[in-house]
């Protein structure tokens, strides 16, 4: 196993600099108040094509041998490598060819073609359009760009940790989303090399979290399945290069529910006024679910490492966010079949000080009695106190009520 070291994460930042957005760091007082310590977000989704990813692409076809790049490149990708790779190897001046998943966002295939790159459609998973690029590479010579498992993509990745330090010279914790590896591993080398005394913390969606059992078994294990709305951190098999360093440099990686990413994404939205996709948001959802009580070392850097989202995803996350936040109550309430209930039901709503954002009215259900409606009302509230009010009144007015969020 080829071990990434700090002179090969230098010469990755050498080579990066000419071509790769310096990104900034910005503070976030709601996260610093909210966990007792000054946060910093990384915005890596500022950077080329959207994401980090093009920093370990640039890097790897960079260093490859000129009679093996001028057989073209070839990756496979839910979005963000895909686009990293397209760019990288428009800049230098060879061809790539992309496998997706089906199930791929629009932007990010539109996205891909625009850089330059032939993109193919194959299976449901990463994993399955990694197969198909690898059976690509074998029958035509072209070399494949892995996502994470290569140590020069290690080394290109490790570069935003060289500039957090330079940003940040005193920070004292790092959060950072993971997928199959190679950004946390690039940062816990870096880090280890020239700051030993910071904490590394990774982050997964719970529902594709394979780091925790790779590294309870002591060797990458694949999950069994994976269902997760963080599509760029969706791996289900942590890469063998990146494993061997993060084993090694990485004491902990903590996993977050779907509603606290939809939360962080929304959270950035309002109060950052930054756009991220939800793997990209990962570490903003630790920070306000499994590590918001715990006493990290300060100053807090986690990486916003991407905000390459779909429109229609981002309004689905939106609205999932303002119900998990309380903001939204949808529920169920039955009233009598007569003139006026309806208003009245609505009048209680009103005076509650809710808004009503949607409304169906339906005389069919075999729990209704003969002299009965059921009313699915979703109201916008002013977070959950008000949420738990508005329901109070109900019940209080004698509305028999079920809450759906």
């Amino acid at each position: 196993m080829e071990i990434v070291g700090l002179e090969r994460i230098e010469a990755a930042a050498r080579l990066l600099a000419p071509v790769i957005r310096r990104t900034p760091t910005v503070g976030s007082r709601v996260l610093s108040e909210r966990i007792g310590a000054q946060v910093l977000l990384k915005c890596e989704n500022l950077q080329r094509t959207g994401s980090f990813k093009p920093r370990g692409a640039y890097n790897r076809i960079a260093n490859l041998p000129a009679a093996e790049r001028a057989r073209g490149v070839v990756a496979a990708s839910a979005g963000n490598h895909a686009q990293g790779v397209a760019w990288s190897a428009a800049e230098l001046g060879t061809t790539s060819t992309v496998f997706m998943p089906i199930g791929a966002s629009l932007p990010k295939l539109v996205a891909t073609r625009a850089y330059g790159a032939e993109v193919h459609q194959v299976g449901d998973t990463i994993d399955e359009s990694l197969l198909a690029a690898e059976e690509f590479a074998q029958r035509t010579g072209a070399t494949l760009i892995h996502p994470f498992d290569h140590p020069d993509i290690v080394a290109g990745q490790a570069t935003v940790a060289l500039e957090i330090l330079e940003q940040v010279p005193e920070v004292g914790t790092v959060v950072v989303p993971t997928g199959g590896g190679g950004l946390l591993a690039g940062v816990a080398v870096a880090l280890a090399a020239l700051a030993p005394q910071v904490t590394v913390i990774g982050v997964q969606a719970a529902e594709a979290a394979a780091w925790p059992d790779s590294l309870a078994a002591g060797k990458p294990v694949r999950v069994p399945r994976m269902a997760t709305m963080a599509d760029g951190i969706a791996v289900g098999l942590p890469g063998a290069v990146p494993f061997a360093h993060v084993a090694d440099l990485v004491r902990e990686i903590v996993t977050v529910d779907e509603d606290a990413l939809s939360k962080a994404l929304l959270l950035c939205l309002e109060r950052a006024k930054l756009i991220v996709e939800p793997a990209g948001a990962a570490g903003v959802a630790a920070l306000l679910s499994p590590l918001r009580d715990r006493a990290l070392p300060g100053p807090v850097v986690t990486i916003l490492s991407g905000g390459n989202i779909d429109p229609l995803l981002l309004t689905r996350v939106i609205g999932h966010g303002l119900s998990a936040a309380g903001r939204y109550l949808a529920m169920r309430v039955t009233i009598a079949d007569r003139p006026g209930a309806l208003s009245a039901l609505l009048g209680v709503v009103g005076r509650a000080g809710a808004s009503v954002v949607d409304i169906v009215h339906s005389r069919t259900g075999m729990w209704l009695e003969v002299d009965e409606v059921e009313v699915s009302l979703t109201v916008e509230t002013r977070g959950p106190a008000h949420r738990d009010d508005v329901l109070e009144a109900l019940r209080d007015a004698g509305f028999r009520v079920r809450a759906e969020l």
